[in-house]
């Protein structure tokens, strides 16, 4: 499964270990999704969304920070740090597609959004610049998230095509305030 192709760039491993959370515990976090849609969605959101954006800014340049979410890693980005006292990783797994089809204990899927999700910069690129080419290139994203344009951004990939983007307050809220002008852009296309 570890060798299983996604696109023109990434195997699964890669997806899967792509984070410092992940490479803090590696020993006590078993990575791998449990339910094969995950994987096609996976497949789908790098063939669809990632690769066409490393074909242009190139393989080199692009930085995976946060791939596919396993159980396992949810329950050490939920944790704090022993040392730093500091929570490992702030996530939304009913929201931000990184679980993909995952389905927990009770059966039901951890995101009922579906889809898959990754976060990742261009090198020497600032991130405004970067939502500008998605949305020129017109790409089918579900949701982007912009947290600033020294960061990563945020980008999923799922049937619901909704287009949405949403920045974020210094205190982690919701908002779409100073975005104004992508909505609109992304609401044309």
């Amino acid at each position: 499964m570890k060798t299983t192709t996604l696109g023109k760039y990434f195997t699964l491993e890669d997806f899967c270990t792509c984070t410092q959370t992940y490479k803090k515990y590696l020993n006590q976090i078993d990575p791998f999704p449990k339910n094969p849609a995950t994987i096609t969605a996976l497949q789908q959101l790098n063939q669809i969304i990632v690769d066409p954006i490393i074909d242009y800014f190139s393989y080199s340049n692009f930085k995976l920070t946060y791939g596919f979410c396993s159980p396992d890693l949810k329950k050490y980005l939920n944790q704090k740090d022993p040392v730093t006292g500091l929570k490992n990783g702030r996530i939304d797994p009913a929201r931000d597609q990184h679980m993909s089809h995952e389905i927990n204990r009770r059966g039901n899927y951890y995101c009922t959004r579906l889809g898959a999700a990754c976060d990742f910069f261009v090198v020497n690129l600032e991130s405004d610049h970067l939502v500008d080419w998605i949305l020129d290139r017109k790409l089918p994203f579900d949701s982007l998230y912009f947290y600033g344009k020294n960061r990563p951004i945020h980008i999923s990939y799922g049937f619901q095509h909704k287009r949405d983007l949403w920045t974020f307050t210094t205190t982690g809220q919701p908002s779409k305030k100073g975005i104004n002008h992508w909505v609109e852009l992304a609401k044309l296309i």
